[in-house]
């Protein structure tokens, strides 16, 4: 029996669609209520050029939550248990966002584009409607809404030559999360060094949905001496660089000290934020749960659908959430375990797809940046992999 996504109008399209369809998709998701690319066919030669050259990434169902207005900055340092410090136009920051139970909701990147106006670049969450209600709740003077915004990701190791070329060589002197507003051949856009993967790179803030077909062919003609091409968030390159997923790595009640991002949480502020109260008896009493590294034993997996239950002598301590077979370190994955069961070192016993793994916690990131690949590593390991892409792909409708 076949599965089958339909396409129709209640689910949003990315600017860049038609392009993505062009250029061979073969996988969707859905995040942030549109269609986000998450395979073109060929995970392997997606996986290589990530980690070797460079590709692009329709990622424009990562949406910004815009805040405008007199207390815009109040608002934003409201939402956050981050010390902002002092905000500077054109420097981002990664900003955990919490409900008023300390549970953790979003992890978006946070872009200060003039003293009242911000966008939030956020993972998948209906954060837009959150913002609006904290906003008209405590009376501040601002306007929150989804802008005309939609990134397109250029990564890898040569992504800054072909954004150089393009932009010219200020790009260079960019740091992670800065950012530029500039334009490009008249369309508007934000220049920004970032991007969910760990292999370096840049995500274009397009200002205008109707430059996507414009903005893409830019990017594909600058990249061609790069030998650029599509792909997606790689889903095992993620893994090894231990990127936090949300929903797929936490559960609903999960607060930032689980997840690693308690570094970024400052309880010790005299203004009040969102989960203070919360946060601060969370932290007293000490995470319950950790999201770990995993390496284990066995054949090559498979991306798993479903979390796959852990334990210890017999005693559930939790589960391994995510796994798949890293070209670069066996089979790995991540893991929300019981903090008495997460220290590295310890083993824990799992099941998936019928089969029992016995497994050892290690640090993150589980792959270093800049360890190469071996050759022919990636079409020879990630052989399962492909299989079961492909699989999933001959489900889908023909869309040409």
């Amino acid at each position: 029996m076949s599965i089958e996504i339909t396409f129709g109008p209640r689910v949003r399209k990315s600017p860049f669609f038609d392009r993505t369809i062009a250029a061979g998709v073969s996988q969707f998701t859905i995040y942030n209520h549109m269609y986000l690319p998450t395979g073109f066919g060929d995970p392997a030669a997606e996986y290589q050029r990530l980690l070797q050259g460079v590709a692009m990434w329709d990622v424009a169902a990562e949406r910004q939550v815009e805040i405008c207005g007199p207390d815009a900055e109040r608002l934003v340092r409201y939402l956050t248990p981050r010390d902002l410090g002092q905000i500077s136009v054109g420097k981002g920051r990664y900003v955990p966002l919490c409900d008023h139970q300390g549970n953790i909701i979003n992890d978006p990147v946070l872009l200060p584009l003039a003293s009242d106006h911000f966008w939030l670049s956020i993972a998948d969450s209906d954060v837009l409607l959150w913002v609006r209600a904290i906003a008209a709740e405590r009376g501040y003077d601002v306007r929150v809404c989804e802008p005309d915004v939609s990134p397109l990701a250029i990564q890898g190791p040569r992504a800054e030559d072909v954004v150089a070329d393009l932009f010219g060589a200020w790009v260079r002197d960019l740091k992670y999360f800065w950012f530029e507003q500039t334009e490009l051949e008249g369309i508007p856009v934000v220049v920004a060094r970032s991007g969910w993967s760990k292999q370096g790179g840049f995500e274009i803030y397009l200002r205008d949905g109707s430059h996507g077909d414009a903005l893409w062919d830019l990017v594909v003609a600058a990249g061609e001496a790069y030998d650029i091409g599509v792909g997606a968030p790689n889903f095992i390159e993620r893994i090894e660089s231990g990127l936090l997923s949300l929903g797929s790595d936490n559960l609903p009640d999960s607060d930032p000290f689980e997840v690693g991002l308690g570094k970024l949480v400052s309880l010790d502020r005299e203004d009040d934020f969102v989960g203070k109260a919360a946060l601060i008896r969370r932290a007293a009493d000490g995470p319950q749960r950790q999201l770990v590294g995993v390496v284990f034993d066995g054949p090559p997996v498979k991306p798993n659908q479903h979390p796959w239950p852990a334990w210890v002598k017999g005693q559930m301590v939790g589960a391994v959430r995510v796994v798949c077979h890293s070209p670069r370190r066996g089979n790995i994955g991540l893991a929300l375990l019981a903090t008495g069961h997460a220290s590295i070192g310890s083993v824990i016993d799992f099941e998936g797809e019928g089969q029992i793994f016995k497994g050892e916690i290690v640090e993150m990131p589980l792959v270093r940046p800049g360890t190469p690949l071996g050759q022919d590593a990636g079409q020879r390991v990630m052989a399962p992999f492909m299989a079961a892409e492909m699989e999933i792909a001959e489900s889908l409708p023909t869309l040409l």
